[in-house]
């Protein structure tokens, strides 16, 4: 009777295979030279992905205390761990920032901003922003609970709500994007985007007591003005008009995004496009609505009620 192969063969196959690998590898170090794609293969530093979720996890711990800490918190060792919780923030935030900026100082070769004495004066302003930022964002939570019959303590909101994590990650990035930092606020709210599926600019201007409610499929544009007490619903689009390709350039630093006035409900699956497209205060807009045009205050947008048809 004839017999099998051998697992002695069958590990000289697998050699064979492995044996290919640093052929592959020199081929994509090779590629790398290829302009036309792109790489950063260079001696300075770019900012980290991982560093950014890593400052996201950290300024969440500080902005709520004892909610999402890496141990317990009590009044015998909150001070403690209040400042070793701040110098940690303070040394990733600065070299994130110092690498963001040095990073568009050698790719546009600018002249020297000093870059690290830049980036320990920004992450020091945004450690002394907390506790209005902590103010703003217990507006947001509140105006939730208040709207939310299904949110049974404030609790559940800070720990469970996608809504309050990504308004928590654009009040940070907010900030900084408006301290004129490049990469690190779009890297910071890209991670919000990913986890919640709520995209929101972190330039759009927004104001307090915001709420999100359920969320996936919001986005907010990079102009976008928010303004207070706003509700919007999962599925709601604050953007731009299409522009012609070669418009990009001509049109980056415009207006392309709406402005939404004080007290306005939107519903979800509304689109509200265009940089002169103003809802007016305590308007509100029924959902899967098509917006190009402003409309007046005190106004309730609705489509007709649609035909169904029962079979």
């Amino acid at each position: 009777m004839k017999s099998g192969p051998t697992c002695k063969t069958e590990a000289e196959t697998l050699l064979g295979y492995r044996e290919q690998l640093p052929g592959i590898a020199e081929a994509i170090i090779r590629h790398c030279d290829d302009t036309t794609c792109y790489t950063h293969i260079d001696y300075d530093p770019i900012p980290s992905n991982r560093s950014a979720i890593d400052i996201i996890d950290r300024f969440k711990e500080i902005l709520f205390p004892g909610y999402f800490t890496r141990g317990k918190i009590d009044p015998a060792n909150l001070k403690y761990y209040m400042g070793q919780s701040v110098i940690l923030l303070f040394d990733s935030l600065s070299e994130q920032i110092t690498n963001s900026v040095r990073h568009d100082c050698f790719r546009y070769d600018k002249a020297c901003v000093e870059c690290s004495e830049q980036g320990q004066k920004v992450a020091l302003d945004m450690l002394e922003l907390i506790p209005t930022l902590r103010k703003m964002l217990a507006t947001d939570i509140r105006a939730t609970f208040e709207g939310d019959p299904a949110a049974r303590s404030y609790d559940e909101i800070i720990f469970s709500y996608p809504g309050i994590f990504a308004v928590t990650v654009y009040r940070v990035a907010h900030e900084i994007y408006k301290q004129g930092v490049p990469l690190l606020p779009r890297i910071m709210a890209e991670h919000a985007h990913s986890v919640t599926g709520i995209d929101i600019h972190p330039a759009a201007d927004i104001g307090e007591s915001f709420v999100i409610d359920h969320g996936t499929g919001v986005v907010i544009g990079e102009t976008a003005e928010i303004g207070q007490n706003v509700r919007i619903y999962q599925g709601v689009t604050i953007g731009a008009l299409s522009l012609p390709k070669e418009a990009g350039k001509r049109y980056r630093d415009r207006k392309r995004h709406p402005t939404i006035e004080d007290d306005v409900i939107v519903y979800s699956g509304a689109t509200i496009l265009g940089g002169e497209t103003v809802i007016g205060a305590r308007s509100v807009i029924g959902g899967n609505v098509w917006i190009t045009e402003s409309v007046p205050p005190d106004t309730k947008v609705v489509l007709e009620a649609p035909k169904l048809i029962y079979k």
